[in-house]
C-alpha cells in the first residue's frame, strides 16, 4: 500500500492531463484493461491509525478473489478519491455517502458493498462538546451561538459537515463558511482531529461520524470521561465501496463475496466494522436529496 500526498488540486490537474491523453490515444476513457492492476482509491476517514498492515491484507484477499493484482492507495483528502474515480484512475473507491452520491452523479459510480457496526449498516452524525461545558442538548449550545467556536470535519464528509450544516441551518445559526451566528467555525480536515479539537477545547463543539468517534474512544485516543454526544441525527447508510461504470457483473460478484467472507480482525478493526454486506446506490437517496437541497452537485 502507498500513501499518496499531493493536494487536490495537484491531483486534479494530473488526472485531467491524463483523461486528455487518454482521449487523444484512445478516442475515449473504456474500462481499464483486465491485465493491469485493479486499483481502490480509500478516504482517509481518520488521520491517525495504523492501516498499513490492514491495507496490505486486504490487498491480498481481493488479488486472490480477483485473479488480478490489486492495489489500495489511501488519499490525502475526500475530494482526490472522487477526482479519480471521475478520470477513470481507479477502479473501485470506498467513500464517504455524501462523495459516493458526487461520484454517481458525475461518473455513474456504482455502490456493491457497505460495512457493518454491530452488525448494522448504519451510524449517525453527532455534534459532541466537552464535559466541562454545561451544554447537555443542542438547544443549550445555540442559546447564545455567537460565543461557539464550532467545528466540522472534511467540508466533502457526510456526517462531519453535510448532514449538522443542514441541522444548524434549520436552527437559524449556519448558512455557509463564510455566514453563520457562530463566534468561529472551522473545517478541521477529518474526524478525529474534530475530536481532539473538542477534547482540548480548542473549539466548543463538533461535529462526528459516530462510528469512528467510538473507535476512537475503543483504541484510547480519545478520553470519552472528557467528551459527552449532545444531537444525534437520524441513521445514515454505511460508507460505501463503489466501482466504475462499466466494471463487468463478475468483477462485481467477486469483490461482493470476497468482502463478504472477510474476518480477518486487523482488516475489520481499520475500518471499524463488525463485518461487510451488499450494497446498492437506492440505499444513498436520503443523501442524494440532502446533496441537492444544499446545491452541492449543482455545484459540482
Amino acid at each position: 500500500m502507498k500513501k499518496m500526498m499531493l493536494s487536490a488540486a495537484a491531483i486534479s490537474a494530473v488526472f485531467m492531463l491524463a483523461a486528455c491523453s487518454n482521449d487523444e490515444e484512445n478516442g475515449d476513457t473504456d474500462q481499464r484493461s483486465s491485465d493491469e492492476a485493479f486499483t481502490i482509491g480509500v478516504i482517509p476517514a481518520q488521520t491517525e491509525g495504523e492501516m498499513e498492515g490492514a491495507m496490505n491484507k486486504l490487498q491480498g484477499v481481493l488479488t486472490d478473489a480477483l485473479g488480478r493484482e490489486t492495489e489500495i492507495d489511501v488519499y490525502p483528502d475526500y475530494n482526490g478519491v472522487v477526482e479519480a474515480m471521475n478520470f477513470d484512475q481507479i477502479d473501485m473507491a470506498y467513500l464517504g455517502p455524501l462523495t459516493y452520491v458526487i461520484a454517481q452523479e458525475k461518473s455513474d459510480a456504482k455502490a456493491i458493498i457497505t460495512q457493518l457496526i454491530n452488525g448494522e449498516p448504519f451510524y449517525n452524525s453527532y455534534i459532541i462538546t466537552h464535559q466541562d461545558q454545561p451544554f447537555e442538548s443542542i438547544e443549550d449550545l445555540l442559546s447564545d451561538p455567537s460565543a461557539i467556536d464550532f467545528a466540522f470535519g472534511d467540508p466533502n464528509s457526510t456526517s462531519g459537515s453535510l448532514i449538522p450544516s443542514i441541522e444548524l441551518q434549520d436552527r437559524g445559526v449556519y448558512e455557509s463558511e463564510d455566514s453563520y451566528e457562530f463566534s468561529t467555525v472551522r473545517f478541521t480536515g477529518s474526524h478525529d482531529a474534530t475530536a481532539l479539537a473538542v477534547q482540548n477545547e480548542q473549539v466548543d463543539a463538533g461535529a462526528i461520524d459516530s462510528a469512528i468517534y467510538n473507535q476512537l474512544i475503543e483504541s484510547g485516543k480519545i478520553d470519552d470521561s472528557q467528551l459527552k454526544v449532545i444531537w444525534t441525527s437520524e441513521p445514515l447508510f454505511q460508507y460505501p465501496w463503489a466501482v466504475t461504470a462499466g466494471t463487468d457483473e463478475e468483477t462485481i460478484t467477486a469483490l461482493q463475496e470476497a468482502f463478504l467472507a472477510i474476518e480477518d480482525p486487523e482488516i475489520l478493526d481499520a475500518f471499524g466494522a463488525s463485518g461487510f454486506t451488499e450494497a446498492t446506490p437506492e440505499d444513498y437517496d436520503s443523501i442524494l436529496d440532502a446533496a441537492e437541497k444544499q446545491g452541492i452537485l449543482d455545484a459540482e
